[in-house]
């Protein structure tokens, strides 16, 4: 297991040095940044500078090549200004997922309405929705079925906080919290994260339901 701690040390230098002070931000994410990471978690990083070219980005990928554990390294990269102008139903669950390492996301907080809570929920449970039903139809691929849970996830923790007015981000804790029906979501999301078995067609047609009902709403 990756001693993260030490990890994110070494990747904070390293952007510093590469970008100096042009780094206005760098935080953590996923279930390295949540306490549920396992030996083949993702290292979901997060990177904001002043402004970003395409130099930038030849400079950043440079700087990752340097880095241990390459192949785990992923995240979002970005200037201020295109952040401040992101659509705000994305920018629900990228805030409030994200660990600061460096600086922090507080110019965010004032475009995370009410409306934006709804729109994160609206537009998740449609994808998913959409996705479930193309992959029962066409891909039947238990992967893209994982990462479809893993989605609907993310839309339980929005419908959480607009209950709530809480950000619950460890799973275990949100599965407490919300209802049956989205309980279910959360712990089958949760036993195939674990590597349960994929049972296709049994958890296809629960998300297919979940998501079609809370459009419906």
């Amino acid at each position: 297991m990756i001693d993260i701690s030490v990890w994110v040390k070494q990747f904070v230098d390293a952007v510093t040095a590469c970008f100096g002070e042009r780094v206005l931000f760098i935080g953590l994410q996923g279930s390295y940044g949540r306490g549920e990471a396992s030996d083949t978690s993702d290292i979901d990083m997060v990177v904001i500078l002043d402004t970003l070219s395409a130099t930038d980005i030849a400079a950043y990928r440079k700087m990752l090549d340097t880095l241990p554990h390459r192949e785990l390294i992923c995240g979002f990269l970005s200037g201020k200004d295109e952040l401040l102008h992101w659509e705000p139903s994305d920018l629900f669950q990228f805030y409030y997922d994200t660990k600061p390492l460096k600086g922090n996301l507080d110019d965010l907080r004032g475009l995370l309405d009410t409306d934006a809570v709804e729109r994160a929920i609206r537009i998740g449970v449609c994808n998913l929705y959409h996705g479930c039903v193309h992959n029962m139809l066409y891909e039947k691929s238990e992967d893209i079925l994982k990462s479809l849970y893993k989605s609907a996830s993310f839309a339980v923790q929005a419908i959480c906080y607009r209950k709530t007015g809480q950000y619950v981000s460890r799973q275990k804790e949100l599965a407490e919290m919300v209802d049956a029906g989205d309980r279910r979501i959360v712990e089958i999301y949760m036993e195939l994260k674990q590597g349960g078995r994929v049972r296709f067609d049994e958890m296809s047609e629960i998300l297919f339901a979940w998501s079609g009902s809370r459009i419906k709403e």
